[in-house]
């Protein structure tokens, strides 16, 4: 066994002169123990609300997402969309077309993005899952159709099977405003409520409305250009390889975005709050271990007389102070292992028995706080709490270590 360490545990198992000493290692551990379990555990509940609002995303988003880089519409038709088409990675393929217009229904009238879709689109997502009233149709023989989300026909007060249309007004892209009579300068169409869905996300719910692709080229002076295209990845297709082959395929013109990608802003925000709490707790990490450089500094001085014995024995002062160094590397060691067994314990708890309620039953969309072990947060937490308390322990070891081995007799 390694002689430093053999000593350095002797040292910090044994029994003291002085009870203090043991009771402050013990108060060193324990505050290593509590805030790496807190670390363990904030950043499991964290990535648990990434993967359920990723899951509320992703009944909408596609798997990749096709746009222009610049303005707002282009040629599906163009040659190098015709090669996209032929890929074998690709399983589904949807033409979509949106843009923001005047929707009203009776005396009632909201501004929402209008979606047009085709039929493909219901292969593309799991729309059908999403849906709590009616269900998918586009159109049929006599009519066109539409699904709103929910917080949008709240706003409207209507609901699926209702008998009058909606009125959907656009302003007329190649005309000017008429000010002596505006309503020519709108287009008008019309379509029934067939379905209403819900996403619980405010931006999908409040003012998205799928409608069929046909009637958004109409109402928006289009004759085939399209938003994006939309795509959906065959099984054991690599979404990271064919990302890139796409975006080889098509040039700098256009936009390739998964579905992280497509909602970089939400996930960007989410991830900063997760590595703010993250540097908040090693803050309190940090003034947690300032117990284990009092304990260090106090064991230095119990141990003169040792310390002294070693000397006599040949041993030096960069020995002696390793010693200590990993007295205090156990210190922060044993309470990082125990932390992070303690929290991932925890965190299993949670997963199976859900301990820990988020408020009443179905007055959120979860009822209890999610989490999801990642091993690499895990290995972060213990190289950052083993890197702190590295930090904590050689200060006192090597710099007013340094000075009390001078005054007792060291070079």
């Amino acid at each position: 066994m390694n002689f430093p360490f053999y000593i350095a545990r002797r040292y910090l198992f044994s029994k003291k002169s002085h009870n203090a000493i043991n009771v402050i290692s013990l108060v060193s551990v324990c505050g290593v123990m509590v805030a790496t379990l807190a670390l363990v555990c904030a950043l499991s509940v964290m990535n648990g609300f990434n993967r359920i609002i990723f899951s509320m995303f992703s009944s909408l988003d596609p798997e990749l997402k096709i746009s222009p880089r610049t303005g707002k519409v282009f040629d599906p038709d163009a040659e190098e969309i015709q090669a996209l088409r032929q890929l074998p990675a690709i399983a589904c393929l949807s033409e979509v077309l949106y843009d923001n217009a005047l929707i009203r229904y009776n005396d009632r009238q909201v501004i929402g993005t209008i979606k047009g879709v085709d039929e493909n689109y219901r292969l593309l997502t799991s729309i059908d899952s999403i849906l709590i009233d009616g269900r998918f149709i586009l159109s049929d023989e006599v009519t066109d159709y539409a699904i709103p989300g929910i917080g949008l026909a709240s706003s409207l007060g209507i609901h699926a099977g209702f008998t009058a249309p909606l009125e959907l007004y656009a302003p007329k892209r190649d005309k000017q405003v008429n000010l002596s009579n505006p309503a020519t300068s709108f287009n008008l169409e019309y379509c029934y409520i067939t379905a209403v869905f819900r996403t619980d996300q405010q931006v999908n719910d409040e003012a998205l409305m799928l409608v069929p692709l046909s009637l958004t080229r109409s109402l928006f002076n289009y004759d085939k250009d399209v938003s994006a295209i939309e795509l959906k990845l065959t099984e054991k297709a690599n979404l990271r390889a064919v990302k890139k082959q796409i975006r080889a395929l098509l040039g700098d013109d256009y936009l390739v975005r998964d579905r992280y990608e497509q909602q970089e802003v939400s996930f960007k925000m989410m991830q900063s709050e997760k590595w703010m709490i993250f540097l908040i707790l090693c803050f309190i990490l940090v003034i947690a271990l300032f117990n284990m450089t009092g304990s260090l500094s106090m064991l230095m001085i119990e141990k003169q007389d040792d310390v002294q014995t070693l000397r006599n024995m040949g041993a030096t002062d960069k020995l002696i102070r390793r010693i200590f160094l990993f007295a205090g590397w156990m210190i922060s060691g044993f309470g990082a292992l125990t932390g992070v067994l303690a929290g991932l314990i925890l965190c299993f708890l949670q997963q199976e028995l859900g301990l820990i309620r988020m408020g009443s039953a179905g007055a959120f969309v979860i009822d209890n706080y999610p989490v999801e072990v990642v091993p690499a947060d895990i290995l972060i937490i213990l190289a950052t709490v083993l890197s702190i308390g590295f930090l904590s322990a050689w200060y006192p070891v090597y710099y007013l270590g340094g000075r009390w081995l001078k005054r007792e007799g060291g070079p």
